[in-house]
């Protein structure tokens, strides 16, 4: 484990000054419905104490079901997944790790996979859309697979809709300008920029909700160094680790806002890589106190706004993990959640990817490494294989396996009960091109 603590503590103190007691404004300064200082009386921990015992040091203090973590379900959802997922079968709790793709634009063919394979969910690109009527088909098919796989909570289906290029319902949901304009908005007028940042990510949000998801894989918390990086650039909020905590921070409150599960994306930072790890694994050297100092303050700012996921980058950290894509390293893992505290679920990039290919079984690394979700393999399927046959064989620990299932279907729980509170507006695209609006003019 990494004993970087002390140092941590100074940058969580900077994001605190920058994202915390600057005030994120009247309009954006009411708790998120995942914060949990934002709780009343019936989200408070209760304490009993039994009577005096001699024998007795301690009183026992029972913590209220109602009690959100820090990352978004309640303690009783997560007692209840895990409870729920300790009857699963090795092919189930396969499946429950597992955010499948899948080809071509049929509604059926994803959801065969979520049922057949009993996937926690899908990722939809765009090769896999053709306009909002079969947008709609697909979702809804995923969702009726999951229900009927025996599950009361609904399934991943996530896109990456981060806006600018990078947006696969091109056509279909509203564009968004790059998340680059949210950190110029903020570097702009600090308060109005977090406005407007969580603002726009509330509206996808919904939108997006409206269209059947449950996820975004947004927003991008990476730093990025400006014309040496190729791939991540107007992706990132900003060149200034401060300036993309802020931004970072608001848009994970306004997706929280929304009901929708966001993810946070590439820890622990890819801003500083020059090579593409849709194509190759890059060697990133920069120091731990480099990575500390530029990488992690926006990645510190969404774990204290609560965020819900994170993804890992393939990247390979030479003063961490050398040799190995941060996606598969324990160290990385350890860094996230023992120095910046993040409980919530961790998915890795896409498995697909140049960065890992030719490994002989990244979906087992990954997951022994501290993954909870294993996005887009490959072969679905053959993942799921080998998934089953570690279980079963104890080449890797149904605890383990267990402890990821049961984050993601917290989540998957947490999401429908906000989304149940938050209806979708019927007016929901013209908020969200207002939003894109406000934007783009706050930020040039």
């Amino acid at each position: 484990m990494l004993q970087i603590r002390p140092r941590l503590a100074a940058v969580a103190a900077g994001v605190l000054l920058v994202s915390g007691c600057a005030g994120l404004g009247a309009s954006d300064d009411r708790p998120s419905s995942t914060d949990p200082s934002a709780g009343s009386g019936s989200s408070s921990p209760a304490t009993s104490s039994s009577p005096a015992d001699p024998g007795a040091s301690e009183p026992t203090e029972e913590v209220d079901p109602d009690t959100p973590t820090s990352w978004g379900p309640t303690v009783g959802e997560l007692e209840d997944a895990r409870e729920l997922v300790s009857t699963w079968t090795s092919e189930q709790l396969a499946g429950g790790v597992i955010v499948g793709r899948f080809h071509g634009t049929d509604p059926q063919e994803p959801a065969r996979m979520v049922r057949e394979l009993h996937l926690a969910g899908v990722s939809v690109t765009g090769d896999n859309v053709v306009d909002r009527a079969q947008v709609l088909a697909m979702t809804g098919a995923v969702a009726r697979a999951a229900a009927a796989d025996g599950r009361d909570f609904p399934p991943v289906v996530g896109v990456d809709q981060e806006g600018g290029y990078v947006s696969h319902l091109r056509g279909i949901a509203t564009e968004f300008p790059h998340f680059q304009s949210a950190g110029l908005a903020v570097q702009a007028d600090a308060r109005l920029g977090r406005r407007v940042t969580r603002a726009a990510a509330e509206t996808t949000g919904l939108e997006l909700r409206s269209l059947g998801f449950t996820w975004v894989f947004a927003p991008v918390a990476d730093v990025t160094i400006g014309a040496a990086d190729p791939t991540i650039g107007a992706r990132s909020p900003s060149t200034d680790p401060s300036v993309a905590a802020q931004a970072v921070g608001a848009a994970v409150k306004g997706y929280d806002d929304a009901g929708i599960v966001s993810t946070v994306k590439h820890f622990p930072g890819h801003g500083t890589a020059t090579a593409d790890s849709h194509d190759t694994l890059p060697v990133v050297d920069s120091s731990l106190a480099e990575i500390e100092a530029h990488d992690l303050p926006p990645f510190a700012a969404a774990v204290r706004h609560a965020a819900p996921a994170v993804m890992l980058s393939h990247l390979d950290l030479t003063a961490i993990a050398p040799g190995v894509p941060a996606s598969m390293a324990p160290e990385v893992y350890d860094l996230l959640r023992d120095d910046l505290g993040f409980e919530g679920v961790t998915i890795t990039d896409s498995l697909g990817m140049g960065a890992v290919g030719g490994r002989p079984t990244p979906a087992l690394q990954a997951l022994e490494a501290g993954a909870d979700l294993l996005l887009m393999p490959v072969d679905t399927a053959t993942t799921h294989r080998i998934v089953v046959e570690a279980l079963q064989s104890g080449d890797i620990s149904r605890e383990r396996v267990e402890e990821a299932a049961a984050r993601v279907v917290a989540v998957q729980e947490w999401q429908a009960r906000v989304a149940a509170r938050r209806p979708v507006p019927a007016d929901v695209v013209e908020r969200a091109q207002a939003a894109s609006a406000n934007l783009e003019s706050a930020a040039y």
